[in-house]
């Protein structure tokens, strides 16, 4: 296939159009009519990733974090992301990612999370203003209602979580379930408004979790974790039309001392 091919394929369910104005997503680097026999998939573009896509002979590497999010003044090797575009380059090795334009894709970060769960009657938490198909995190209903400690466990098992930091429950029973994939604290007063019993995301800060106790259950666990599942998502897009790979060297950054 040509990058184009592949390209059209992701934003068919994620078109760049969606993404937010502060993002990047796109094509990174590389020419749309090259074309591409192996892929490797990751969430973060990492100088390990690229080594993988180099030694492996990707390529492609389909990212779902931008490697880009501002532009570059030179090209000196003086930081990880001067690298990385060097290598790439040097390599013929292209990079696109999907970031915001898949995070508000009905079929997209947050809807595959509440897949996960197992989230019945799912819509999207906070609508586009142009089009109520699509937005940022979900909001549905579990089968059945959890307690409060085996609603932690069970999120915790569902992400392989390493740690997960939550406030106190307001109710003993969990049922309605609201949730953003990658950072989304600043949609807790939604998942409220709209009567969810709890709010999981990422990155959530100190004063969130405090304005939010009392009124949700807010839930936090790693970044990297409630987004790894994208490279799944891009794996199914392209099976059967471009050989695949998982990126072995795609890790959270983070690490936790218990």
């Amino acid at each position: 296939m040509v990058l184009k091919q592949i390209i059209d394929i992701i934003e068919s369910v994620a078109p760049r159009r969606q993404q937010e104005a502060w993002d990047n997503s796109g094509l990174q680097v590389g020419d749309v009519s090259r074309e591409i026999h192996s892929v490797l998939l990751a969430v973060d573009v990492s100088e390990a990733v690229v080594a993988e896509a180099i030694r492996e002979g990707c390529d492609l590497i389909l990212s779902h974090h931008p490697l880009l999010f501002h532009g570059l003044k030179h090209l000196t090797g003086s930081t990880p992301q001067e690298r990385c575009v060097a290598e790439a380059i040097r390599h013929d090795i292209a990079i696109y990612s999907s970031h915001t334009s898949m995070d508000k894709a009905l079929r997209g970060v947050s809807g595959r999370m509440a897949e996960m769960l197992g989230l019945q009657d799912t819509r999207i938490l906070v609508p586009s203003a142009d089009n109520q198909q699509t937005g940022l995190g979900v909001i549905g209903t579990l089968p059945q209602p959890m307690l409060w400690s085996g609603w932690l466990k069970h999120v915790q098992q569902v992400f392989g979580a390493g740690y997960v930091r939550y406030t106190d429950a307001p109710k003993p029973t969990i049922s309605r379930v609201a949730l953003c994939g990658g950072a989304g604290a600043e949609f807790i007063p939604e998942a409220i408004a709209a009567g969810a019993d709890t709010y999981l995301s990422a990155d959530i800060k100190y004063h969130d979790m405090q304005a939010a106790a009392g009124q949700i259950m807010a839930v936090d666990i790693d970044h990297w974790t409630s987004e790894h599942f994208t490279r799944d998502i891009f794996a199914e897009l392209l099976q059967g039309k471009v050989e695949v790979r998982i990126a072995q060297a795609d890790a959270s950054p983070v690490h936790v001392l218990i």
